[in-house]
Order: structure tokens, then C-alpha cells, then sequence
């Protein structure tokens, strides 16, 4: 099925808001102030999403942040620093390596979104338009809108080698008739899609500091739901999808989505597992050191690049604060892609940006997973969590996060962590880690 840029953007409509964090900036004779909010359209891949950008200043400080979701409730992204000289905008978010560069003209506002650093594995950027408006508004929904909410499966043959997705509906909020959708795959979630009913299909997305995305869903005669990425498919995947209610999937013998501790194990349980890598002050971390033996330890395998990895690194900071008095330590094995200049820059923005304090080392490229990490059995999720016992032992392996943007598996999961952290940090202190080591 395929979806007119019209229809796209009346269907997601202000779903998609970009306003600005408390930053010091230069304001240099602008005819107008920036101060506001503007409405308009990004276009990704050659498909149109709606995108509301608010401006705010006070004094000489200036806000900007993405926003997502309903207007009276959104997901917030904020940007690390904002320039503001004459009529033209600068809103870095470093701990994506990218930035927000537009000219203000009266009451529009034209830009690009993209890398921040010119020429450093940098993709075409996104180009977006947009109209200053009176305030941020839901877009009203079509009549007749059929309720979808509740958990999917989605059949599909993935690269990660999974066989099935789950599609999250939740229902519109109070008094907006705006719906909340995520797909969860084995290594994490498409983040939250918002959007509205338009008479023949729901169409959700985001546009965010990691980028954009968009989504169809039509419900059919049969009771299934067709699903279609707006900007191709993923992990090999069709860009249609087909997705059902759980009990249907069964009646048919489809498979379920792999269970997070089911998709990665350890090759010998009886090891420990192995790490010695240089944090980026270039002091070596390992396994080995002191200041692990005895102790509950996650590993947690990630990179800045990754979306997943920056909605599992709250969870790991705020485990860290409660439990590390009581025996937890974290570790985080960073693999970037290979630039070195972005990734620094990029690394350092992540661990500011959400004030992380446990090691973070720096442990190769994205290539060499599996050559630094040989312990691992089908490692290939970002992120992977190793979850060790005080006896130096792997006791369970997650597979990939359900972040924020899956309400409902993001909350299991931080009960679940959180559970299993609590269990493990129960367990008496052997002798083991010591002769194992």
C-alpha cells in the first residue's frame, strides 16, 4: 500500500515536536524573534514527516529539545548546545554526532538535519520546512477509528536470525485521539510512533535526535493488521508486514518473538567472562581487577550510535545509584563505528548526556564483536547485557532493550532487571571468583 506525502502528514500531523534546552547563546540583530512555534514538514528518504519545532528564549538563554507524542504529554529529546546569530540556528545533540542547522525568515523556518561533523560518515541530511504557528495542537482523527490497541505478533525472517516481531498498540490518552505504537524486535524497539486514524489506516512516527520514522497500519477484512515501514524494511525484513493477535498466531504453528535471554549465551558457562579494554583516559579496565571480585557485574555491550543503547542507558545509570553501595558494578563495552574523531566526540556527549559514573571502555569497532567478545554465542544484539554473579560466572544474558517508546515492555523489563539484579546480589560471596580468577 502506499501512502500520498499528503496524507502522511495529515495523519501524523504534530506529532513530531522540536524545541530547544536552557543553552547560552549569541543573538546578533534578528529581525524578528525566533521565539515560537513552527509547524512543518522533514523529509526523509523521499517520504514527508510532520515535524513541530518550538523555540523558547529568556534573557540570553535559549531551550531546544525534539519532542514526540501528544502535545500535552511529550517525549522529550534535548539538544546539547544552541547558537542563535542573526536569523540563523544552530541545535547540536552531540550524543548523536548530529545537528540541527536552519535559517529563520519571518514566520519560516527552513534547515537541515544531519552529522554535525561535515564528511564524517555522514549520510544525506534531512531537509525540513516549517510555518511559525499560535500554539501545538493534536491532529484531529477521521471518524470510525477502529480500535487496534493490545500486543501483535508480526511473522517475519530477520538478519538477527528471529522469526517474529511484537507490534504494541496503546489506546489514545485521555481526551486526545492520538495512539502510542512500537515494533520490538530482538534488539530493541522502533522508539514510540504516534499518529492518528485517517480513515483507512493509522499512520504513525517520530522525529527525533536519532532521526525519523513512519509506519502504516491497515486493519484487514480478516482481523489481521498490514504493517508498512514508510522507509523501507529492517534487518532484511519486507517493508509489509503482517501482524496478529497472539492467539491467531498460534492457531496457525507461527513462531513467538525470542525471548531476550534466549537469543545470546555464553559458549562455556563455567568461564568467566573475559574483558580488558582502555576507558578513554586509555586506563585499562579487566574482569580481573580487584575491585570486581566478589561482585554482581553487568557487562553491558553498546555503542553511542545505537538508539537502544541510549534508551537502556537510564535503567543501567539508576541501577548503578541504587544498588552499586550494595556489590553492583557496571561495565560498558563500547563499539563504535570506526571514525575515530566522531566517535570520541560522540562517546563523551553519551556519557554527559545522561551523567553515567561506571567504567565505559573503549572496546573496538562494531566489526570486531565477536573477535573481542569470543565468549559470546550468537552475539549480535545492540545492546547485549551479561549479567555476572559474585562467583564471576554469567547467570543470564538480555538481548537487546524495550525502551520508553514500548510502555508495557519497558516496564516488564525494568521489573525484570531489576528482580534479577536484587536475586543476584542475595547470593553469598564464594571462594570461586578468587580461584577462577
Amino acid at each position: 500500500m502506499k501512502l500520498s506525502h499528503r496524507v502522511l502528514a495529515s495523519s501524523l500531523g504534530a506529532m513530531s515536536l522540536l524545541s530547544l534546552s536552557p543553552i547560552a547563546f549569541a543573538q546578533a540583530g534578528a529581525p524578528k524573534p525566533a521565539n515560537g512555534i513552527w509547524q512543518g514538514i522533514a523529509k526523509v528518504r523521499d517520504t514527508e514527516i510532520p515535524i513541530t519545532v518550538r523555540i523558547s528564549a529568556s534573557g540570553s538563554r535559549l531551550e531546544a529539545a525534539f519532542l514526540n507524542g501528544p502535545a500535552n504529554h511529550p517525549d522529550v529529546s534535548p539538544a546539547s548546545s544552541v547558537t542563535l546569530d542573526g536569523n540563523h540556528l544552530v541545535a547540536s545533540f552531540d550524543y548523536f554526532a548530529r545537528q540541527l542547522d536552519a535559517t529563520i525568515d519571518g514566520d519560516s523556518l527552513t534547515g537541515t538535519y544531519g552529522a554535525a561533523l561535515p564528511g564524517k560518515r555522514a549520510s544525506t541530511p534531512t531537509t525540513f520546512t516549517a510555518k511559525r504557528v499560535s500554539k501545538a495542537s493534536d491532529p484531529a482523527a477521521a471518524a470510525n477509528a477502529p480500535n487496534i490497541s493490545g500486543s501483535w505478533e508480526i511473522a517475519t525472517t530477520s538478519t538477527k536470525g528471529e522469526k517474529a516481531w511484537e507490534l504494541r498498540v496503546d489506546a489514545p490518552a485521555e481526551k486526545s485521539p492520538v495512539i502510542k505504537a512500537a515494533i520490538q524486535r530482538i534488539d530493541g524497539d522502533t522508539g514510540g510512533l504516534w499518529g492518528t486514524w485517517n480513515g483507512t489506516a493509522y499512520v504513525v512516527g517520530h522525529f527525533n535526535a536519532s532521526g525519523g520514522a513512519a509506519y502504516s497500519i491497515t486493519p484487514q477484512a480478516d482481523g489481521t493488521l498490514n504493517v508498512r515501514s514508510l522507509l523501507g524494511g529492517v534487518h532484511g525484513s519486507s517493508p509489509d508486514l503482517v501482524a496478529r493477535k497472539s492467539e491467531e498466531a498460534r492457531k496457525l504453528n507461527l513462531p513467538a518473538p525470542t525471548e531476550t535471554t534466549q537469543q545470546t549465551t555464553v559458549k562455556d558457562p563455567s568461564a568467566p567472562l573475559a574483558f580488558s579494554f582502555p576507558d578513554l583516559s586509555g586506563k585499562v579496565v579487566s574482569n580481573t581487577d580487584p575491585e570486581f571480585r566478589g561482585k554482581v557485574v553487568i557487562v553491558a555491550i553498546g555503542g553511542s550510535w545505537c538508539p537502544n543503547c541510549h534508551d537502556e542507558a537510564p535503567l543501567l545509570v539508576s541501577l548503578y545509584k541504587r544498588f552499586h553501595s550494595k556489590g553492583l558494578e557496571i561495565v560498558n563495552l563500547d563499539f563504535e563505528q570506526g571514525d575515530p574523531e566522531t566517535d570520541t566526540l560522540r562517546l563523551k556527549a553519551f556519557i554527559q548526556h545522561y551523567g553515567i559514573t561506571y567504567p565505559v571502555l573503549v572496546a573496538g569497532t562494531t566489526e570486531q564483536l565477536n573477535e573481542k567478545i569470543p565468549q559470546g554465542q550468537n552475539l549480535n544484539c545492540w545492546p547485549t547485557a551479561f549479567f555476572v554473579g559474585r562467583d564471576g560466572l554469567v547467570k543470564e544474558t538480555h538481548a537487546g532493550f524495550a525502551g520508553p517508546g514500548n510502555t508495557a515492555g519497558h516496564v516488564a523489563l525494568e521489573h525484570e532487571v531489576t528482580a534479577l539484579v536484587e536475586k543476584l546480589l542475595a547470593q553469598p560471596t564464594t571462594s570461586q571468583h578468587a580461584q577462577l580468577n
